[in-house]
């Protein structure tokens, strides 16, 4: 039996985002910005996409713009952002749990003379407000807070967060990370304070290599890439129409029934942790006083005095796939910042695996993990040298 449970990871395509996107590579693959009828087939994904992803965040068509994922799309904000308001001030405020993807670009910017706060989180992943707040100044340009984290699912009030930050300082400006939010969550960005948001498709079962980046009208922001000047001139470069497409489909197929779809999600996490609430030696991470309280697609899970990189491959012999942190930082390996961050026993660090479900996962796949799980525990705990 084959179970993956990496989908915080990536996702697979829906069946749909596959055939639109064969469309676009075989029939209508015309360049978007051709004056003929190919490039006009070609452009109306783009247009259609573009209305579809507005629809599902209550926004602007021309308030979208396409990248390559979700990593450009936060170093677009992040960077972007900063460059182009820099008049306004040269602090800018973050948590100590983001994704990498806005970590390093942050890191970049103190490199060249920007001032950066990090924020702590308390043990259960929830940014402390009084310290975020303290930190807000007459030089904070930019908040960045990611609404779901990709480790351990803690989930940020992002319009308690908004209004709070913008009462202190009216006209600094929001960005947030919802790429492990976007699809679970409904989202609606004016509605809470947003004016940056960044989306990854192949995290909602559209294909890799595509993002969006929502940015309010009248937001300044600097191109970090420059040509053509596609896309309003603020993303350059001929639109990656199978991609596009995708991405549109994706966001279509996965708001539709959505309610249902999320409750099926969180039947699944709820059987999951009941599940492991029988073993010994088992610490469910940041679920706070419900599963409800975390992302519905995540758990993570530390296993008492056995190696995450020693139970990842033990559970992989038995067709089980999980991660034991950020498949991002997964070429690089250290010592997770979120776990550090939540305050998790040192000797947990690295025995921490995330299990992530998707809307194709089973009800069948959670009981054969626990099952796996009950069986492979006890013997890894007896041979482990720790």
């Amino acid at each position: 039996m084959e179970v993956y449970l990496d989908n915080a990871a990536t996702t697979r395509v829906f069946d749909s985002v596959k055939n639109i996107m064969t469309e676009t590579l075989c029939m209508d693959y015309g360049n978007p910005s051709s004056m003929h009828k190919k490039g006009f087939a070609a452009e109306q994904y783009v247009k259609n996409a573009k209305d579809i992803i507005s629809k599902a965040l209550k926004a602007e068509p021309k308030e979208i713009i396409f990248t390559s994922g979700g990593t450009e799309s936060n170093n677009m904000a992040v960077i972007g952002a900063a460059y182009g308001n820099k008049r306004m001030g040269n602090h800018i405020i973050t948590t100590a749990i983001e994704h990498p993807s806005v970590h390093n670009p942050l890191l970049f910017l103190k490199d060249n003379g920007f001032r950066v706060s990090y924020i702590p989180v308390d043990n259960n992943g929830n940014v402390v407000m009084e310290e975020l707040l303290d930190a807000v100044g007459e030089d904070t340009v930019l908040v960045s807070v990611m609404y779901v984290n990709n480790e351990i699912g803690s989930v940020q009030n992002i319009s308690d967060i908004s209004r709070r930050i913008k009462e202190k300082k009216p006209g600094l400006l929001f960005h947030v990370d919802a790429i492990q939010a976007f699809g679970k969550y409904r989202i609606y960005p004016k509605r809470e304070g947003i004016d940056l948001l960044s989306i990854s498709g192949h995290k909602i079962h559209g294909p890799k290599g595509s993002g969006v980046l929502f940015i309010r009208d009248k937001v300044k922001i600097k191109p970090i890439l420059f040509g053509g000047g596609q896309q309003r001139g603020i993303r350059s470069g001929t639109e990656n129409v199978p991609a596009i497409a995708g991405i549109g489909q994706a966001v279509h197929d996965i708001y539709e029934n959505h309610e249902q779809k999320r409750d099926f999600l969180f039947r699944l996490k709820k059987s999951f942790i009941e599940g492991l609430n029988q073993m010994e030696g088992v610490t469910v991470n940041c679920v706070g006083n419900a599963p409800e309280e975390t992302a519905p697609h995540i758990v993570s899970v530390s296993f008492d005095k056995i190696r995450s990189e020693v139970l990842l491959h033990a559970l992989e012999e038995k067709g089980i796939y999980v991660s034991s942190g950020s498949a991002c930082a997964s070429n690089h390996p250290q010592v997770s910042g979120t776990l550090k961050a939540i305050g998790l026993r040192k000797d947990l660090l690295d025995s921490t695996i995330r299990f992530s479900f998707s809307f194709f996962t089973t009800m069948e796949e959670i009981e054969y993990t626990i099952t796996i799980l009950k069986e492979l525990v006890p013997v890894l705990r007896k041979y482990s040298k720790r």
